[in-house]
C-alpha cells in the first residue's frame, strides 16, 4: 500500500502552488488561442537577440506547455518527485532548487543553441542572415520555412521557442534519485519495478544520446533536460558537502 497519497489540501505548499500556476498558464493559453494575443509569443523562451525574445521569458517559459500530454506528465512528475523533496528540504530550499534547475536548463539549452547558431551564421551570407532575422519569424507563423536547409535551420534556432517545466523536473528526478536511490519506480511503458539509482542514469544517458544525435522528429529540447539534471546534481552535492562541513 502506498503510504504517501495526500489530497490537494495536504500537498506541500510550493508543489501545490506550482501546480496551480502551471494550470493557470495552460488555461490562459487555451483561452487566448482564438485572439490576437499569443501566450507562446510573449511567455515562451526564444533565442536571445531574436525579435520575439523578452527578458521575462527566462522565467515564464517554465510555466508554458505545448499541450495536455506535455503538462500532464510534467505536473505528475512534479507531484510525485517534488513532494517528498519539499517535505525533506522545506519549502524555501525546494523552491530555490526548482528555480535554479529551471534556469540551469535554460542556460545549457541556450548555450548549445548559441554554438549551433554561430556555426550556421559562419556558413551563410550576410544577406541570408538578414533575411532570416527580418522575415523568418513571420514565415514560421504562416507555416512556412526556407528551402535552403541552412537558412531553414537558422530560422528554427532563432524563432522556435522552448516551453515547459521539463528542465526543472529533470532536476527533481536527479534530486530524488540521489536522496532515495533504492526507491523502486514503476513505469507505464515498462511494468517492472526499477530502482531510482538505475533508472535515472539510464534516462540521462538516453537524453544525451538524443541531444547529440539531434533527431529533428522528436521536437524536444534534450539539452534543457540535461541542464536541469546537471544543475540538480551539482546543487545536491553542494548542499551535502555544506552539511558535512557544518557537522
Amino acid at each position: 500500500m502506498n503510504q504517501y497519497s495526500p489530497g490537494f489540501s495536504q500537498m506541500p505548499p510550493i508543489v501545490k502552488n506550482l501546480l496551480i500556476i502551471n494550470g493557470l498558464f495552460f488555461l490562459a493559453t487555451i483561452a487566448f488561442e482564438s485572439t490576437d494575443f499569443s501566450m507562446y509569443e510573449y511567455f515562451s523562451l526564444f533565442y536571445p537577440g531574436s525579435e520575439p525574445f523578452k527578458s521575462w521569458q527566462v522565467i515564464t517559459h517554465m510555466f508554458m506547455h505545448g499541450g495536455f500530454t506535455h503538462i500532464f506528465f510534467n505536473m505528475f512528475a512534479l507531484l510525485m518527485f517534488g513532494s517528498p523533496l519539499e517535505q525533506i528540504w522545506g519549502s524555501k530550499r525546494f523552491l530555490n532548487f526548482y528555480l535554479i534547475t529551471g534556469f540551469g536548463a535554460a542556460a545549457l539549452h541556450t548555450f548549445v543553441n548559441y554554438i549551433e547558431v554561430s556555426s550556421l551564421v559562419n556558413q551563410l551570407s550576410l544577406e541570408s542572415i538578414d533575411e532570416v532575422k527580418q522575415n523568418g519569424y513571420a514565415a514560421l507563423h504562416q507555416g512556412k520555412n526556407y528551402i535552403d536547409p541552412l537558412m531553414a535551420e537558422l530560422n528554427r534556432k532563432l524563432h522556435v521557442p522552448t516551453v515547459g517545466a521539463s528542465g526543472a523536473v529533470y532536476g527533481l528526478l536527479i534530486g530524488f534519485g540521489m536522496l532515495f536511490p533504492n526507491t523502486e519506480l514503476m513505469l507505464i511503458f515498462l511494468p517492472v519495478p526499477i530502482k531510482a539509482k538505475y533508472f535515472i542514469p539510464l534516462l540521462i544517458i538516453g537524453e544525451l544520446f538524443l541531444g547529440i544525435g539531434q533527431f529533428r522528429w522528436d521536437n524536444i529540447a534534450h539539452f534543457a533536460h540535461l541542464g536541469g539534471a546537471l544543475f540538480g546534481f551539482l546543487l545536491v552535492r553542494y548542499w551535502k558537502k555544506d552539511q558535512f562541513k557544518r557537522f
